[in-house]
């Protein structure tokens, strides 16, 4: 499985640079174009989820005890799994939606469609599947009930975001500006200071020099993080390209590639502090943690709920505002209590993207005469 996740990121990274080199100057717009920084805030907050707030502590201690990371620092590494050229996934799908699938229409061919929503409303509840399973370790002591009752909120508000663009405008940007605030917050906790937050960021500052390491999956656990990537890439890509202001392709890379990434490292290096000082997590910043983790969920399945219901054509317009809460709500939270039952995991889904990339590949390739590109302007 992971001989073919890397023969995937070989293609889709080198048709990320061959597009670039031959048509970087093309502008890329989507059907409802948004403010560059409010695009990024959506891209953001719906292309992550609580992980991103909590992991890295425990990341940080397995990274120190691996000997398939001795290459580089526990932040490196963890820096690696997340930020900058992971992003260039979405760089891919977000170009091809823009450009590409006005032109050819491929996943408007019902067997494309369906496998392309089905994975979206499997991904999605599976989201909150993992939300649901990692609760006990961001809430120390929950109960039970508490813990299915959160979840079902969690889906219910996410669902109800769903039901108009704004909300998940408003929410996506709002849970960004939190996430800064909990960044601040959590480095004055530190006492770290400004020499301490340097110190951290020239540590992250290894992982440019093996970068090539982050390309393939270094093992399984990478490779996990890799097909979640892969995963959310299409989904992600199509959601958040009707959001492009109209910007030039190479500088729609630079941007995924570098503004997501800068808020990630300052996190990531804040929270080394702590795990390299042994701090403990005060609890003010432990339920801010959990907070901002608990909107990430939000923000993520918002995002995909309107992306697949506009998709199979159940939208509050046809259903009615109550009728769709309700359905999707009850769809989606089902799920959730079924996954309980099932040896469902993200890696499936990878490899049935990966499928669905390779199929849109060769359709490219064999329309390339009839697909027109637009020159560079």
């Amino acid at each position: 499985m992971n001989t073919l996740l890397a023969a995937a990121i070989i293609l889709t990274m080198s048709t990320s640079v061959w597009l670039v080199l031959r048509w970087g100057h093309v502008r890329c717009e989507g059907t409802e174009p948004l403010p560059l920084l409010t695009f990024l805030a959506i891209l953001f907050t719906s292309g992550l989820d609580v992980g991103l707030i909590m992991f890295p502590l425990v990341d940080f201690q397995t990274y120190e005890a691996g000997a398939d990371y001795g290459f580089s620092n526990p932040l490196a590494i963890e820096f690696g799994f997340w930020g900058f050229l992971v992003w260039g996934f979405y760089f891919l799908t977000t170009f091809y939606f823009c450009i590409v699938e006005p032109r050819l229409k491929l996943f408007e061919l019902p067997w494309i469609k369906h496998i392309n929503n089905g994975v979206i409303i499997g991904t999605c509840a599976f989201t909150a599947y993992l939300f649901l399973v990692y609760l006990p370790d961001y809430i120390e002591g929950i109960s039970e009930p508490v813990r299915f009752g959160l979840v079902a909120m969690v889906v219910l508000l996410a669902v109800i975001s769903s039901t108009h663009l704004r909300f998940i405008r408003v929410l996506s940007v709002t849970s960004t500006g939190l996430f800064f605030t909990l960044i601040v917050g959590a480095w004055l906790l530190s006492g770290m200071g400004w020499g301490g937050l340097g110190g951290s960021l020239v540590a992250l500052g290894d992982y440019f020099p093996n970068l090539p390491r982050f390309v393939l999956p270094i093992n399984d656990y990478h490779a996990f993080y890799l097909f979640w990537w892969f995963a959310w890439s299409i989904m992600i890509g199509q959601f958040v390209s009707r959001f492009v202001g109209g910007i030039k392709a190479w500088q729609l890379l630079l941007a995924l590639l570098v503004v997501p990434s800068i808020p990630i490292a300052v996190w990531f290096s804040v929270l080394y502090h702590y795990h390299v000082e042994g701090i403990d997590i005060v609890p003010a910043l432990s339920w801010g943690m959990i907070a901002v983790g608990i909107l990430f969920v939000i923000n993520s399945l918002d995002s995909l709920t309107r992306l697949y219901t506009q998709n199979i054509n159940l939208t509050v317009a046809r259903l009615g505002t109550v009728s769709y809460i309700g359905l999707h709500w009850t769809l989606l939270f089902g799920l959730v209590l079924l996954y309980q039952f099932t040896p469902f995991k993200i890696e499936w889904v990878g490899l049935v993207v990966i499928a669905i990339y390779l199929t849109v590949f060769y359709r490219v390739w064999r329309k390339r005469d009839e697909l027109s590109l637009p020159q560079q302007v």
